[in-house]
């Protein structure tokens, strides 16, 4: 596990739709709400950490219901524009299950959660049976996905990474539905994205085929 990490027991949540981040993946995000601009305000006088989590289709239009399971990542870069935007650089750490949200009189969210159900999350140099080999398949219908849909990916970076990260990366970044990128956040291990990850590719490249022998 990494040392001195406090794992806190409430945290500033951030709903983004069809987006999430895993550990040890980096995204860039353009902060511009009032609400969210308060956020990282608060998160910067402290831990400088925010749960990322995916709003579902139910609840309130300004506040949806949440999925029980987000990431959490740390704000590893910060910068202000001369409109008053906030351009940070976010580092997934753990995901996290939520146990409650709380009331606060914040623009903002804020949940009770817990970390011990993903606690292989904080552990390094993991044991992974997994070789680049394996993912030859996955790369193969990934590109030919995002080259249909006129996506451009530099894939020679994605590469350059560990296993895990190439798997986590995958997840991220594929064009999958909001129901299917929550499926593989909550799978426990690496092992079990992988296999997901080749589960949802099959449905993807089967309407592909079944649109082009109709064509």
């Amino acid at each position: 596990m990494k040392k001195n990490f406090e794992f806190p027991n409430k945290i500033p949540v951030f709903p983004l739709s069809n987006f999430i981040i895993f550990p040890e993946t980096t995204v860039p995000l353009n902060i511009f709400e009032p609400r969210y601009i308060q956020m990282i305000d608060d998160c910067m006088k402290g831990n400088r950490l925010i749960g990322i989590i995916q709003p579902k289709k139910t609840g309130d239009l300004k506040k949806p219901d949440l999925y029980n399971v987000g990431c959490v990542g740390k704000i590893k870069s910060f910068n202000e524009t001369e409109d008053g935007r906030y351009l940070i650089v976010l580092e997934g750490i753990s995901r996290y299950i939520i146990k409650e949200e709380l009331t606060n009189n914040k623009l903002y969210r804020e949940c009770e959660v817990s970390f011990d159900y993903y606690k292989s999350d904080f552990e390094k140099n993991k044991q992974i049976h997994t070789k680049f080999s394996d993912l030859k398949l996955i790369f193969t219908d990934l590109k030919n996905i995002f080259r249909k849909q006129g996506y451009l990916i530099n894939w020679k970076d994605i590469e350059k990474q560990t296993i895990g990260q190439t798997i986590n990366t995958i997840s991220m970044i594929s064009p999958f539905s909001l129901e299917e990128k929550q499926i593989l956040l909550e799978t426990k291990t690496l092992p079990e994205r992988k296999k997901k990850l080749e589960e949802i590719l099959k449905t993807y490249t089967s309407v592909s085929l079944i649109n082009n022998t109709l064509q």
